[in-house]
């Protein structure tokens, strides 16, 4: 059984704006920059009969390659916050390979979300703060609201494996996909 998730990788440029992004948040815990990444489908574990299929699928997979821009910061969890995230702009074609990469893993036979997508890139993840740092985490995040960065060509997807440690998961790529 292999933990899994089909998403897109970021471009380097992006990693050095996100984490001057996270230097300005009072996150009690932060992603590593070589962690982040645009999730489309989180698979959970599935076994490797399954993970072929989801791959076949994705290798047939077309759409012409777009673009994206992060935009903002929000979080998860409302007054028991548990995550913060740099936002995406609105993308039509994002959504539509986001749909067919649930697709892919529904025929897979993974039940996958596909309504109530928020495309996102996690910064930190952590227990609901203290009162006092939620506040300050909370000023912080409606500081950052002007943030933007790209936009970068989304030319490829990949899918994942995910490995839990006490600070955070580590991310390997499986393979990756090329658009077009």
């Amino acid at each position: 059984m292999t933990r899994s998730f089909i998403a897109l990788g970021l471009p380097e440029d992006l990693h050095a704006a996100l984490r001057l992004v996270q230097m300005r948040l009072p996150l009690p815990a932060r992603v590593e920059p070589e962690d982040f990444h645009l999730t489309l489908a989180f698979l959970g574990d599935q076994p490797d009969h399954v993970l072929q299929e989801v791959h076949e699928g994705l290798e047939a997979l077309h759409m012409p390659p777009f673009t994206l821009r992060l935009t903002g910061v929000n979080g998860f969890g409302g007054a028991k916050l548990r995550l913060v995230w740099a936002g995406i702009a609105p993308s039509d074609p994002l959504m539509r390979l986001q749909a067919k990469v649930a697709q892919v893993a529904v025929r897979a036979g993974i039940a996958v979300k596909s309504a109530g997508f928020t495309p996102h890139v996690t910064l930190g993840r952590f227990p609901t703060p203290a009162p006092d740092l939620l506040a300050r985490l909370e000023a912080a995040m409606v500081a950052q609201q002007g943030f933007s960065a790209g936009p970068w060509p989304v030319t490829e997807l990949g899918l994942y494996a995910s490995y839990p440690r006490a600070r955070g998961p580590r991310y390997d790529l499986l393979t990756s996909y090329s658009l077009g």
